[in-house]
């Protein structure tokens, strides 16, 4: 299993996963589920994905496959717009699907993939778009500027009480390790280390790109005061009114 989230913000996106696959008793095994495709000044493209190894590294080389393409409507590095990118990796999902789908129906494996996909080509703004295993996609809106796959359920929470497209990208990166911390302490599935991407709107070039290992000081910093922060907060909150023992109904 993983987890990969991503932010579309005002002042532009930020995108993290976690690198664990086949988690397990005596097998635990790390790849990275963040590729990026730049050309500095005019595009940078962030795919992340989540589900059947096999299948994402497959779709990642169908779109690798065509990045020198002379063909402009099938090269990515061409396309003149996210949408169009993200119409791209739709049809790198399906032309996966057409080969491998009957293979794996007969192994009885799951056609299991989603992805996220963002960044900015110039001319436009940055955007968003999460793509399904069908190969259909949606794009991140200002009322949904979040999105996430893999693992969700845990980091969650703080996502929507944090989030909003006026969000800095410096609240909404402690945002999206604490969001990773939460999930990787609930679920050994998931775990470090964490892909962290931050691009800053119109730069059309990678700034800020970090693989947050254990000891990253940072980190560990801002999830234990997350940690003591909960339990002081905790502590504080007031007891029911009704008391711990009261059997009174009604």
């Amino acid at each position: 299993m993983t987890y990969c989230l991503a932010m579309a913000l005002n002042q532009g996106l930020v995108l993290a996963a976690d690198s664990r696959t086949n988690a397990g008793v005596d097998h635990i095994a790390t790849f990275r589920k963040m590729r990026i495709w730049e050309r500095e000044g005019e595009r940078v493209l962030v795919l992340l994905s989540a589900g059947n190894l096999a299948i994402t590294q497959a779709v990642a080389s169908e779109i690798d496959r065509h990045t020198h393409d002379d063909t402009p409507e099938r090269n990515p590095m061409a396309v003149a717009s996210l949408y169009d990118a993200a119409r791209l990796v739709g049809e790198a999902v399906r032309a996966v699907h057409r080969k491998d789908g009957a293979a794996l129906r007969e192994a009885g494996v799951e056609f299991n993939i989603s992805l996220i996909l963002g960044g900015q080509i110039e001319g436009e703004e940055p955007r968003l778009f999460m793509i399904y295993a069908a190969g259909n996609f949606i794009e991140a809106t200002n009322e949904t500027p979040y999105f996430q796959i893999g693992e969700t359920k845990y980091g969650k929470p703080i996502l929507d009480r944090v989030v909003s497209v006026e969000t800095d990208l410096a609240r909404a990166t402690k945002c999206a390790l604490l969001s990773l911390d939460s999930t990787i302490r609930s679920n050994m599935t998931v775990g470090l280390p964490i892909d962290l991407l931050v691009y800053r709107r119109d730069s059309l070039r990678v700034e800020t790109h970090r693989l947050i290992q254990d000891n990253d000081p940072y980190y560990k910093d801002i999830c234990h005061r997350w940690g003591v922060g909960l339990r002081d907060l905790f502590q504080v909150l007031p007891d029911p009114p009704w008391g711990g023992g009261d059997k009174t109904a009604g």
